[in-house]
Formats: structure tokens, sequence, C-alpha cells
């Protein structure tokens, strides 16, 4: 973490912020800046340089076109390999957690990703939409995920990485998993958006940054009634 600030970068908001996953950012640091941190928040377009010496690194959603320019430019520029190198969290959430594995389908072309995650995604069968759910890798000390879900996309894990959780409701990377994680480096289908559902996975990012492995605690009532409303709707249409 810098000695001046914890700096948070949302990478391409131009490209990458189809389903409101700027809300990840706004989370995040206003986590952080509760607890006292100081925070600066950059968006950087797909037009400038990204800044190797963040701390956090955000991708969001996007459709297929931007989503394909934006691994070009990724790999292009090499600021996010240099940031991953450096230690640096990098959170992707739709189509900017495909595009962290090896490759990914856009528009029926086979595109490069970037090679962080093992990992590849094609397409699917079906569209997948509607509430996803499921039971968070217990190392991660997080509990179980919650979100919405919106891709017409499969994930297959490599040995070199880690489900992030078991799906209990929706469809995930296949019906079975849902998202992956390595190091610092974590992806996941889940918008709503994915950090304002699930409060606890923030923190964690929050701690992988600063190194500060126990945080004051926070006043969650509204997110937890949130995730319990959530829960139950997901039990009743199952039941």
């Amino acid at each position: 973490m810098s000695t001046e600030s914890l700096r948070i970068v949302w990478i391409y908001p131009d490209l990458l912020s189809t389903y409101g996953d700027r809300g990840n950012a706004l989370i995040l640091a206003r986590r952080a800046r509760q607890r006292g941190f100081p925070v600066e928040v950059l968006e950087v377009r797909s037009d400038q340089r990204l800044p190797s010496t963040a701390d956090i690194y955000l991708i969001g959603g996007g459709e297929d076109g931007p989503q394909a320019l934006g691994a070009q430019r990724l790999l292009a520029d090499g600021g996010l390999h240099r940031a991953v190198a450096q230690g640096s969290v990098v959170f992707g959430v739709c189509a900017g957690y495909q595009l962290l594995g090896t490759s990914f389908f856009a528009k029926g072309t086979l595109c490069a990703g970037l090679e962080l995650l093992d990992l590849s995604s094609d397409r699917g069968p079906t569209r997948a939409v509607g509430e996803l759910a499921g039971e968070i890798d217990p190392r991660l000390g997080v509990p179980a995920l919650t979100g919405f879900e919106n891709h017409g996309g499969r994930t297959h894990l490599g040995p070199g990485v880690s489900p992030l959780a078991r799906v209990t409701a929706g469809v995930g990377n296949d019906g079975a998993t849902e998202g992956a994680w390595r190091g610092k480096l974590l992806g996941t289908y889940s918008h709503g958006p994915a950090l304002a559902r699930n409060p606890a996975l923030a923190d964690l990012l929050l701690r992988w940054a600063t190194g500060v492995h126990q945080l004051p605690p926070l006043d969650d009532t509204w997110s937890d009634r949130l995730r319990a409303e959530r829960r139950a709707a997901v039990a009743a249409a199952r039941a």
C-alpha cells in the first residue's frame, strides 16, 4: 500500500461499465475511509496509460466489442501485468473476470486474454440471467456469496486457480462453481454491485491491499438486511 493513500483504479470505465460495477469502487473507497484510510480513486479510460503502482484494480462488465478492445489495450499497455508482479490486488467482474484468463469469445471470435488467471471462457448453451449464490471457499473467511448474473459465457478453471464459490443458485462458471481466485487476484460473475451485496468480500480486498489483517468492524445493518432479503428470495424461488 502507498504510504500516502490507498490507490484504487477503475479500469476503462468508457468500455467496461455496463452493469453498474462502478459501485465496487464506491464501496471500497467508503469502507476504507470509514476506517481512517486516505483513499484516491482513479478512473483510467482506455486511451490513457494505466498506472502500475496502485493498490487495487477493478475491471467491470461490458459487451463483447468493448471487452475485446479492453483486452487488446491492456495487453498492449502492460501496466496491469506490472502491477500484479508488484503484488497489487485485482478484482474482475463478468467480462472483466473473463479477460483475466487465457482466452474468451466475443462476437463469435476467440480473443486472447491477459493470462493472469488459469482459466478460459467460451459460450454457453443459454444465457445465465438471475440471482447468483454460492458458498465461498472457506480459506477466504468470507460468508456466502450473493449477487446477480447476466452473461452468455461459461468459464473453465485450470489447476492454477481455485473456485471462488460452490454454486447454490444460478450458473456462475458452469452451474457448479462460480468465480476464481489466486493470490490477490479474484474474479466473479456477480453484479449487484458485487461488493455492495458482499461487503465482507470488499473487506477481504482491503485486507489484501493494506496488509491489515484485522480491520475495525463497521455497521453493516443495511447490507445485512439486503443480503438476507435476496437469500430469502432465492430460497423461495427454489421451494
